[in-house]
């Protein structure tokens, strides 16, 4: 029988806020354990930080500017060819469960049936909620159910319900998670296991931050927990049923979250608690356990890296490239760079201008449309706290980075134009001042997410 597919991923969860990856506050064994058992990749990133961008990219292998998603709250247009498509077509059973994001304005609307769920079959999800206390979800009918309790352990439910109805099918199940997403303190409260003040912070939040940044701390690792909870029981669910050596399972996140580093809260920028996202993957008999890959690992090369493991044919509008090969500690051809872009910062990050990077190994460089703006030694400085930008004794470096990005750009049309060029190109909303307008900003009409 083919490999079926398990992803999930977590929203707003940082790549270096687990046991297996240093951070010894937050408790996370189930992780570790897929992490002993599998393959953990160091440099997996996100394109472009944010969850409408990253969700249109993880179905479609392409960059935001070529599927037009570059905001929170636009719907993914139905020409797209979708991973799901892609199974479908070769006999695969297709799953999507929890937080979709892909629909449009209205957070709380029904996705019917048809060519907008992107070619999944089965469908437990709703666009956006963030009350993980009060969600809801649809399936074929404009009628919400309503979840009562905490929300990531009814859509873990689900997945093992479904798992359990299709073992001798081939399937591909998508499983997405609202936590640990702010707000970070809507969990039960025997979830709350952390206490603000034994918070160690991160050395780049700034002076002043430091409270707010212990109660966020304080909540968010307990929303990891609770999700590597949630990992510990599909890990099982999938022993129990027989099926978990001919099953690849994923875990990682749309993007990270500032959490107060820098001065910043959630994500869209290009420092590493934004960009930089856990990904482990474990398969046995397949994988082997104890694998660390420093390969550049980024949104668009999940859809090829994906398909190729299950050894289903690429389409060719796919951007991203296959790194099957890092699954699995074999040789191949590694990336250089990871290609980073925010075409049009939206609320609350507005001001921020619009930026392009690239992200190695060692080192991060960032050019805004005026100029230079961040080039930082990741090595040396793990807190990006020393810009390097146009500082004469790394010249040499500034302009192999440089060029480096020119030819990411150029691989991919890029013309690096000012914000309001593609909020005009694609009909993004621009406030006074030629800031792209959020689609959720307050004014518009969305029922379902006012009573939840």
């Amino acid at each position: 029988m083919p490999t079926n597919l398990v992803f999930v991923f977590a929203d707003q969860m940082r790549g270096h806020d687990m046991g297996c990856a240093g951070n010894p506050q937050v408790q996370t064994p189930n992780l570790d354990a897929m992490a002993a058992d599998g393959v953990r990749f160091t440099n997996a990133v996100s394109t472009c930080p944010v969850c409408t961008p990253y969700r249109a990219s993880l179905l479609t292998g392409r960059f935001p500017l070529s599927n037009g998603m570059c905001m929170n709250d636009v719907r993914l247009p139905t020409t797209e060819t979708s991973i799901a498509h892609v199974l479908g077509d070769a006999g695969y059973d297709t799953a999507y469960v929890g937080k979709w994001h892909l629909d449009g304005p209205y957070r709380g609307g029904f996705t019917p049936p048809g060519p907008r769920r992107q070619g999944f079959d089965y469908w437990a999800a709703a666009d956006c909620c963030h009350n993980y206390m009060r969600s809801w979800y649809y399936r074929d009918t404009p009628e919400p159910i309503w979840i009562d309790g905490y929300d990531a352990d009814h859509f873990t439910d689900l997945t093992i319900e479904y798992m359990r109805a299709h073992r001798d099918r081939s399937f591909s199940l998508f499983l997405s998670w609202g936590p640990p997403h702010n707000p970070y303190e809507v969990m039960p409260e025997e979830y709350k296991i952390h206490d603000p003040a034994d918070m160690l912070l991160r050395d780049n939040v700034p002076p002043g931050g430091e409270r707010v940044a212990r109660e966020h701390y304080a909540g968010y690792y307990s929303h990891v927990t609770a999700l590597d909870r949630n990992i510990g029981r599909m890990r099982a669910a999938l022993e129990e049923l027989g099926i978990a050596e001919d099953t690849l399972f994923v875990f990682t996140s749309d993007h990270g979250d500032m959490l107060q580093s820098h001065g910043y809260n959630e994500k869209q920028l290009p420092y590493e608690e934004s960009i930089l996202v856990p990904f482990l993957a474990a398969q046995p008999g397949t994988i082997s356990g104890g694998q660390v890959s420093e390969t550049l690992l980024n949104v668009t090369d999940l859809m090829p890296t994906l398909l190729s493991h299950l050894d289903i044919a690429c389409p060719g509008t796919v951007e991203g490239q296959d790194l099957s090969f890092a699954l699995t500690g074999a040789p191949g051809q590694e990336p250089t760079s990871a290609f980073l872009a925010n075409p049009t910062p939206f609320r609350p990050h507005m001001e921020i201008p619009g930026w392009r990077g690239v992200r190695t190994k060692t080192h991060t460089y960032v050019r805004a449309v005026e100029g230079p703006w961040m080039l930082f030694d990741n090595v040396a400085d793990p807190y990006q706290q020393h810009n390097l930008v146009d500082k004469p004794e790394f010249a040499a470096l500034q302009s192999e980075l440089d060029a480096e990005l020119n030819r990411r750009l150029e691989e991919l049309g890029d013309e690096f134009l000012p914000v309001a060029e593609y909020c005009d190109r694609f009909r993004f909303l621009l406030a006074p001042g030629g800031h792209p307008v959020h689609f959720t900003e307050p004014g518009v009409h969305d029922p379902i997410n006012e009573r939840g």
